[in-house]
């Protein structure tokens, strides 16, 4: 008896495993899983072409390092499916902790670099925390506000809220990184826009928030408090032809070169910002006006309908979440990323300040790379968990 019932047993056991896996993968959201693998492939392909000239004898250099951050973040991707959402909302405190701890290290680890601190050299890579702080503070902060915040939310209650995700973005603006601070701070609005604040309520944020730019910008310094660095004041209020041969040089040519792409582009060999390097930072912050230069207004195009893509499939994750949780969670990570693309590409063609923000899976820098498939990884959990959900509620 045991002989013959054994083996059905072991099979039977297979076969519901199987099934579990196969019914996982069906959930998932394959063609958000699509947009981003193309994403990767395109940002390399992009990176291969800005950089090519950018270490003699080895064209390839910043690809190879690019695509070794595009495998680990593929397996965060996968991670973070995997894992069940639950986790991340009965361990929000200690996300909280770990997100201060990342803020934290910098300021003992870091070396400084052009006046900043936000790298730990990890010998193979350098490690920028407040990349992967930009998910881990939307899963705790969301964590922290599903049970306290609401319509009915008192001022006391929403304050708290606004201390809670305070603290990192001061964290993160004193390393100096005045554009990584700022995406922190839209995830913040929309977690509370996604939670459900009246719009009253939202108005009044809203207005504080202007009032508070107005004042540090203007209102501080006119009293003699200086809040931002001279540089940073220089980029928020950036006149691209204020002073093409200082403050504004970097924005002058990035304009240059976005608007002498054309249509298709002039091609790797014959973009000359980019390959004389009259265009700084091409590979990082202005990769968009790069771009813009070798490709044209096509292959911005392309790479701009790949983002739109993330950013609708993220809209439906959000409608498609079975609690309110995964809601936020979702309305915080799309927000934050469409805020870094809204911000990086104006900024490149003068319609919004230079901040520093990465334009994702394009800029050089192995920390954004992981950081963004890791949030691809968090919305494919949400979507997962709403189809399973739904599929066994029919």
């Amino acid at each position: 008896m045991i002989e013959v019932t054994q083996p059905r047993r072991l099979r039977s056991s297979t076969t519901r495993r199987d099934s579990a896996v196969l019914g996982f993968l069906r959930s998932l959201d394959w063609i958000l899983m699509a947009a981003a693998v193309a994403l990767v492939g395109y940002g390399l392909w992009v990176v291969s072409g800005i950089t090519r000239f950018d270490v003699p004898g080895d064209e390839d250099y910043f690809v190879v390092r690019q695509a070794f951050a595009a495998a680990v973040g593929i397996s965060g991707l996968a991670a973070m499916a995997v894992i069940p959402f639950d986790v991340w909302r009965r361990s929000w405190k200690l996300v909280y902790v770990a997100t201060l701890g990342l803020m934290v290290i910098v300021f003992a680890a870091a070396e400084t670099v052009r006046g900043s601190k936000r790298w730990l050299d990890l010998g193979v890579i350098q490690f920028q925390p407040s990349e992967l702080g930009k998910v881990l503070f939307v899963l705790a902060i969301a964590g922290f506000v599903v049970d306290r915040v609401g319509p009915t939310a008192r001022w006391r209650t929403i304050f708290s809220v606004i201390g809670l995700g305070a603290l990192p973005i001061l964290l993160v603006f004193a390393q100096p990184d005045l554009g990584t601070a700022l995406v922190y701070a839209a995830s913040l609005f929309a977690i509370l826009y996604f939670v459900g604040l009246r719009w009253r309520q939202l108005a009044v944020l809203f207005a504080a928030g202007a009032l508070g730019i107005v004042s540090v910008l203007w209102l501080l310094p006119a009293a003699g408090v200086q809040v931002l660095k001279p540089y940073q004041a220089a980029r928020l209020t950036l006149d691209p032809s204020a002073d093409p041969g200082g403050v504004t040089y970097n924005l002058d040519q990035s304009i240059t070169a976005v608007g002498s792409g054309g249509l298709t582009g002039r091609g790797v060999v014959e973009a000359s910002q980019t390959k004389l390097d009259y265009l700084p930072e091409h590979a990082t912050d202005f990769a968009f006006a790069s771009l813009a230069e070798q490709r044209g207004f096509v292959g911005c195009a392309i790479l701009l309908l790949l983002y739109l893509l993330v950013v609708w499939r993220g809209l439906r994750v959000i409608t498609g979440a079975t609690d309110l949780y995964g809601v936020v969670v979702a309305g915080g990570l799309v927000v934050g990323f469409l805020f870094q693309v809204f911000v990086n590409v104006g900024m490149t063609m003068g319609v919004a300040p230079v901040t520093g923000i990465p334009l994702p899976f394009v800029t050089v820098g192995g920390s954004s790379m992981v950081a963004n498939l890791v949030l691809i990884g968090v919305l494919q959990s949400i979507h997962a968990r709403g189809e399973l959900g739904g599929a066994r509620s029919g």
